[in-house]
């Protein structure tokens, strides 16, 4: 299959063509709206191509990425017909899924619906989608979730300590983002360590200029330090990370500024940026720290005492760890930040081989725990989660068995089948599909829409002739 991943963002596209586990075309529109908007290109092992030229818009620069594809000379297409689907990176999924699906008319609904929890990035997201539907029209598309992987977290560690009815009433809680790259490297870890991930217990370090760390239990996510937003956790770039609550009103009151001024602050003047005063940049950080300059010295330790912090803890609700990943443009580069990040965990069995790490191996341990730089790669996750949509969306066109439909209501206990009435009584109009990806995360099970219809109707809540809402 030959799939195209987006990224949209509000100024720029980032894409790739995808065939297998190659990419066969990459690059980047940047500075979309204005007439210096750029496009970077490159296929094989040709030079990068730049071509500075006016975008006005998303459909402009996607249009862009198309004809640029199929281009005589420089393309690696010779027709769109040839583009079997289309990934699209989509920032926030909400509780509303927990896995990578086709995009139909209500899951573009769904993911609008959650543009209230990522307002700077889901509406660019279905920029895209819309786009893709008028260019590439016939060609399905899949959303590939940021929050996604994390959606299995137990309730105790994704609620925060505020009025349930909070939860309940607006969605407040720990979402978590880097799904797709933690799971990427996690993935790619326990094929290195040679078992099932099923057996494994990880600690995911995505660092760069946005930073979170995951633990990964039995290949499911089980804590992570983003929240609510991207804000929460380790310190980054420009971001505060953890902070007091208490000091967003004390900034208000004593400084008069106004809440959206603390949000712009806390997002982005904090972090390396606000210690140092000079860069966001890490590698700027280290080189002034080398030549003597104490305020990035401070900002390098910050960083670090967050991550061996955040290691220490996840160890500790793993009960215990087999391997460290390093991953992301700091994770995969910055040497020192990982011996200073791993400085003093020689209690969780970490030992690492300076050498190695200082040239950056694949695996720099020496003790009892794996600790190892991974290369993040999301464009071909998107890619691999693309292709499984749209397969498993073939071999499904015909619908499960009746003899496994009926396995499915009998792994159900009766609170689930309970959970399914109550769920369904909540909005009998609403579609079946949604209906089956609220039980999933309610239950932590999947089950198919065609099983949820035979039960609903045994209980005479359907009828055969007359199902409730669409199912597409």
């Amino acid at each position: 299959m030959k799939i195209l991943v987006l990224n949209c963002g509000s100024s720029s596209v980032k894409f790739q063509l995808i065939e297998g586990e190659e990419a066969l075309a990459k690059g980047l529109v940047e500075k979309i709206g204005s007439t210096g908007a750029m496009l970077r290109y490159l296929h094989g092992h040709e030079k990068e191509i730049r071509e500075v030229t006016e975008v006005p818009d998303h459909e402009t620069a996607v249009n862009l990425v198309l004809s640029t594809l199929t281009h005589v000379r420089d393309g690696v297409i010779s027709s769109l017909d040839e583009i079997d689907g289309v990934g699209h990176r989509v920032v926030h999924g909400g509780e509303e899924f927990a896995e990578s699906v086709l995009i139909t008319g209500e899951v573009q609904a769904a993911i609008e619906r959650c543009c209230a929890f990522a307002p700077l990035h889901n509406p660019h997201n279905i920029k895209g989608i819309e786009v893709c539907d008028q260019l590439l029209p016939g060609t399905p598309q899949v959303a590939v979730f940021d929050t996604a992987f994390h959606q299995k977290m137990p309730p105790e560690n994704f609620l925060y300590g505020i009025p349930y009815g909070l939860y309940r009433k607006l969605g407040i809680r720990r979402y978590g983002f880097h799904g797709t790259s933690h799971r990427f490297v996690t993935d790619t870890a326990a094929e290195i360590i040679g078992k099932p991930i099923s057996e494994l217990r990880l600690i995911s370090c995505h660092l760069g200029n946005g930073a979170s760390i995951a633990a990964v239990k039995n290949g499911e996510s089980i804590d992570t330090t983003m929240g609510f937003t991207p804000l929460e956790g380790l310190m980054m770039g420009t971001r505060s990370g953890d902070i007091d609550p208490a000091v967003l009103p004390y900034l208000i009151k004593r400084e008069q500024i106004s809440a959206a001024e603390v949000d712009s602050l806390l997002n982005k003047r904090s972090g390396l940026l606000g210690i140092s005063e000079t860069s966001n940049d890490m590698r700027e950080i280290v080189e002034a720290m080398d030549d003597g300059d104490e305020r990035n010295r401070l900002a390098f330790s910050m960083f670090c005492h967050r991550v061996k912090k955040y290691i220490g803890a996840y160890a500790a609700i793993l009960g215990g760890v087999d391997a460290v990943i390093f991953t992301g443009g700091i994770g995969e580069n910055a040497t020192a930040v990982r011996e200073q990040s791993l400085s003093g965990l020689e209690f969780l069995g970490i030992n690492i081989d300076k050498k190695a790490n200082a040239s950056g191996e694949a695996d720099i341990s020496t003790g009892a725990t794996r600790v190892m730089i991974i290369p993040t790669n999301e464009e071909l996750a998107i890619a691999r989660d693309t292709s499984a949509v749209l397969e498993h969306a073939a071999k499904a066109d015909d619908g499960p068995s009746d003899e496994a439909i009926e396995e499915e209501l009998l792994q159900l206990s009766v609170d689930d089948h309970r959970e399914l009435i109550l769920l369904w009584a909540s909005d009998p109009n609403g579609d079946l599909g949604r209906l089956c990806n609220r039980l999933a995360h309610k239950l932590q099970k999947n089950i198919s829409v065609q099983a949820v219809t035979k039960q609903l109707t045994k209980v005479g809540l359907l009828t055969i002739d007359e199902p409730a809402g669409k199912t597409e």
